[in-house]
């Protein structure tokens, strides 16, 4: 009598297929939709318009053409921001979703059946939010380059005649420190200076005279 090989339990059958995997195309040829993701490729920037998108509330039961404005005028706001690249598409919606939350938590703090420890943490909520959005907005600026540029003053040369100040500039503006140093200002040779006495005579200071 012969035995039938018992089959090895765990095994799998030979016929069965592996499964293909599935290959990710990358296309940035002729991306439609840069203006709303920053991205060459359409497939973030579709991603970062539907995420935007779905950070808006609605209210309960809305009518399509009430969604249909909210999405549009959601997708103009990331076009008017104009994302440069994929971090400021993600900023541009992150933006977007802070703005709406934070609307959202001072509507319903303004609700009229709202109880008052309900509406005091709807405004706690929003405040959190829009401090948010701020620190958003300014990462924004700052990778676009339009934060606060400081420049400092290192070196200073006083010439015969005339004056400097010494400071650092912030902004465009002179913050002076020239009450620190005195040797900011510059006298030029051969100067008189006028004593308290207006009948005494001009006294004259040499350049090099001391002081």
């Amino acid at each position: 009598m012969k035995r039938t090989p018992s089959k090895k339990s765990g095994a799998e059958p030979k016929d069965r297929k592996e499964p293909v995997p599935k290959v990710h195309r990358l296309d940035s040829t002729n991306p439609k939709l840069k203006y709303i993701g920053g991205s060459k490729f359409d497939a973030w920037n579709n991603t970062i318009a539907r995420q935007a998108t779905g950070s808006i509330w609605h209210g309960h039961n809305p009518d399509a053409e009430r969604i249909h404005e909210r999405q549009v005028a959601s997708l103009s706001l990331l076009a008017g921001i104009s994302p440069n690249d994929e971090f400021e598409g993600m900023l541009a919606a992150q933006l977007l979703a802070s703005h709406n939350a934070a609307m959202e938590c001072y509507r319903r703090a303004m609700i009229a059946e709202q109880t008052l420890e309900g509406r005091k943490e709807n405004l706690g909520q929003a405040n959190k939010l829009s401090r948010t959005h701020a620190t958003l907005l300014e990462a924004l600026n700052r990778h676009r380059g339009k934060g606060q540029q400081k420049v400092t003053v290192e070196h200073v040369h006083v010439h015969s005649g005339g004056q400097a100040i010494v400071g650092n500039v912030e902004g465009g503006g002179v913050l002076t420190k020239s009450e620190n140093q005195p040797h900011a200002l510059g006298y030029a040779p051969d100067e008189t200076l006028r004593s308290q006495n207006a009948e005494r005579e001009a006294v004259p200071v040499s350049g090099n005279g001391k002081r």
